[in-house]
């Protein structure tokens, strides 16, 4: 998995080789604890044996900024135990290495009507998909990750019964929820991204997906930028960000959402569905479907 926006300066990495469950709670908290802007985190499995038993895995966080050692141990130390602090290390490393590596190769993937892919897979395109096509680049969220599909998935059930006439996206990312909407409805979609790296990405990727006429992104935390509030009411708002910020925006996207209109939102691990139920439940929403993949959370919400 690779969760959170990668840093614009991504110079510095912070690495640790533990077992998959130590791993996996170590690369979820450096998410929940930075801004998204600020780190990227990744945990994979490697080829070598770990001594308690099955594969080590290898944790990746990359910052933007010379991160405090002394406070990311202690991170790690809170998610993995006191013997895990020996086992950091810290280095440099260049942006272009691990965007790519974490990027490339990646196979198409479908959620329902819609299939990512990169410009290798064209021709994988059917004739009744929406074919999304991203390539590797400076921003989260390109559909192979588990919370994206999981809101492409909603969106392709939704569609089912209802095709809202104004979408927006907030922390867009690459785009991909943003496109798959303006292609699918052809009609303008609303999209921003607290990190302008993101945002000239979106647009990148709208343009070549036939998109940009519909899906002009710009920068934004939230919908603090005038030009999304005057949108509104939007019949449908994604939201495929992180826990935090979703029960902080709760209010302030509660707002710009239409008496009927539903949110879909993400980057949610299983144990933080509680607490952004709560907060969403707050401004009047309540749960209508819950996708679960790779051990992420996808909500669709409604009044």
């Amino acid at each position: 998995m690779l969760e959170g926006l990668p840093p614009n300066n991504a110079a510095h990495v912070m690495r640790v080789t533990l077992d998959e469950h130590r791993a996996r709670a170590v690369a979820d908290l450096m998410v929940e604890s930075f801004e998204p802007a600020e780190a990227a985190s990744t945990a994979f499995e490697t080829e070598a044996a770990w001594p308690g038993g099955g594969k080590a895995w290898a944790v990746e966080v990359y910052f933007g900024f010379e991160p405090d050692e002394e406070s990311l141990r202690e991170l790690v130390v809170a998610a993995a135990g006191e013997d895990a602090a020996a086992l950091v290390s810290f280095g440099l490393t260049e942006k272009q290495d691990w965007v790519a590596n974490s990027l490339a190769g990646l196979k198409p993937v479908r959620a329902g009507r819609f299939l990512v892919h990169g410009a290798h897979d064209r021709d994988r395109v059917g004739p009744s998909d929406i074919g999304i096509e991203i390539e590797a680049g400076l921003a989260f969220g390109t559909g192979h990750h588990g919370t994206t599909r999981g809101c492409l998935l909603h969106f392709d059930r939704l569609l089912k019964r209802r095709r809202p006439a104004r979408v927006l996206d907030v922390g867009c990312g690459a785009g991909v929820l943003a496109i798959a909407a303006a292609r699918v409805l052809k009609r303008k979609v609303w999209l921003g991204d607290i990190d302008p790296v993101a945002v000239e990405v979106a647009n990148e990727n709208a343009a070549l997906n036939g998109a940009g006429q519909w899906a002009k992104a710009i920068v934004s935390r939230g919908v603090e930028n005038r030009a999304l509030r005057e949108g509104a009411p939007y019949d449908l708002v994604f939201a495929n960000i992180l826990a935090k910020p979703l029960r902080l925006l709760a209010p302030s996207l509660a707002g710009v959402i239409a008496p009927d209109g539903e949110a879909i939102v993400s980057g949610l691990l299983i144990a933080d569905v509680a607490g952004v139920l709560s907060a969403w439940g707050a401004q009047g929403f309540f749960l209508r479907e819950r996708i679960e993949l790779e051990g992420w959370a996808s909500l669709r919400l409604g009044r």
